[in-house]
C-alpha cells in the first residue's frame, strides 16, 4: 500500500503541467474582460483612429 501512496504523493507533487493551466486560466479572464468591457474598448479604439486621422490630415 506504500507504494501507491508513493506514487500518488509523487503525482500531487509534479507541477511540470502547470504552466499550461495558467496560462488557459490568463486567456479566459483576459476574454471575459474583453466580453465585459467590449462597448466601452471599441469606443477607445474609435477615438483613437479619429484622432490619428485628423493628425494625418493636418500633415498631408
Amino acid at each position: 500500500m506504500s507504494g501507491v501512496k508513493k506514487i500518488w504523493m509523487d503525482f500531487l507533487a509534479d507541477e511540470s503541467g502547470m504552466g499550461v493551466v495558467e496560462i488557459i486560466l490568463i486567456i479566459v479572464v483576459l476574454i471575459a474582460m474583453v466580453l465585459v468591457f467590449k462597448d466601452q474598448l471599441t469606443a477607445l479604439v474609435n477615438n483613437i483612429w479619429k484622432s490619428i486621422n485628423q493628425s494625418a490630415k493636418k500633415i498631408y
